[in-house]
């Protein structure tokens, strides 16, 4: 039951994180012009991170309630990190480079957060098969 649980969790971070990389973001900056875009994602970014670092934080207790220390448990582990270093050091970052028309800085920066964002998308999909 607690293996399912891990499973489902995954999965729904998994499907939130793609929904939102290539459906949520993509039409915000389509459908909307740039100032609404730019407050709609700000807006939206830290529920994202936020809500995903609590799933991720749940499967990692569960791992720890069953005992599984395997690689999954250790993959779980750099999810979380990564969503919190996302949050709270790198989202600010990004946000201060475009506020200052800082380009290359914010390019840089945004393009650290979209490599992040495939590691994490990777290390779900190897705890799933």
């Amino acid at each position: 039951m607690i293996q399912q649980m891990i499973y489902n969790l995954t999965s729904l971070i998994l499907g939130i994180m793609i929904f939102f990389s290539f459906i949520v973001a993509p039409l915000t900056f389509k459908i909307l012009d740039e100032q609404n875009s730019r407050r709609f994602i700000r807006g939206i970014f830290p529920y994202y991170y936020i809500l995903n670092f609590s799933f991720s934080l749940v499967v990692l207790f569960l791992f720890t309630f069953i005992k599984d220390y395997s690689v999954n448990f250790f993959l779980m582990g750099g999810i979380c990190f990564l969503f919190l270093i996302s949050n709270f050091a790198l989202m600010p970052l990004i946000n201060k480079f475009r506020d200052n028309k800082e380009d290359k800085k914010f390019k840089v920066s945004h393009f650290i957060s979209v490599i992040i964002n495939f590691i994490q998308i990777f290390f779900l999909v190897i705890i799933l098969i």
